[in-house]
């Protein structure tokens, strides 16, 4: 019989809670008023492909000038957070995470948000307080699908048994991070904005509740 998995490390964005509908349409609208063309027949496709990673690297995916990047990742933030009352707890998220907490599982998260941006999420949901690990952004010189947030969460956790550990994600940057970091992968099929490219996970997940068979 399989060993239960030990050690949950979670991204945020589109796996605990649903926060497109806040930050990317304040990114097309930014974009636009600054210059940068998005053909409305494309605007779903550009959400949904630089979703869950950091600000300045969506818009650098995008194009977006150098010196433009920081300035423009500002006041998108700016407007996002704005529109916070379109943000939704992914349903079952926190009733699974007690679980989890009460089975004596670790739970960490590693995240493309910003340290300021954590502290945010933390002070909003109380579901926060299961996480006795913590990467952001700002803590790791590289991201995903770099696996260096990853590895750094296994670390501070003391995580020594990649065979032990599962990345929960979204996204196919949670996908490639897991896969290069050498650890498990479940699939927030359940909140992902493009399920089809994690229908590789090791475990995929259709609703949060699917963490407790791990």
């Amino acid at each position: 019989m399989t060993k239960k998995i030990k050690n949950f490390i979670f991204d945020i964005d589109g796996t605990l809670i649903d926060t497109l509908d806040m930050y990317m349409p304040a990114m097309i609208e930014v974009l636009r008023k600054h210059g940068y063309s998005v053909a409305p027949e494309d605007e779903e496709n550009v959400m949904h492909r630089l979703f869950g990673i950091t600000g300045v690297d969506a818009l650098r995916l995008y194009g977006v000038k150098k010196a433009d990047i920081k300035p423009l990742a500002q006041e998108w933030f700016k407007l996002a957070y704005q529109r916070e009352d379109r943000v939704k707890i992914l349903p079952g998220i926190p009733t699974a995470l007690q679980k989890l907490a009460d089975q004596g599982r670790n739970l960490a998260v590693a995240t493309s948000k910003l340290q300021s941006e954590y502290k945010h999420f933390q002070q909003e949901f109380t579901f926060a307080k299961f996480f006795k690990t913590v990467i952001t952004s700002d803590d790791t010189t590289k991201h995903k699908p770099d696996p260096e947030p990853i590895l750094a969460a296994m670390k501070k956790m003391g995580a020594q048994e990649p065979n032990q550990t599962v990345y929960v994600g979204d996204t196919i940057n949670d996908l490639k991070a897991a896969q290069a970091a050498g650890v498990k992968f479940a699939g927030a099929l359940y909140g992902s904005a493009n399920p089809d490219s994690i229908k590789d996970a090791d475990f995929p997940l259709t609703t949060p509740a699917d963490l407790l068979k791990l």
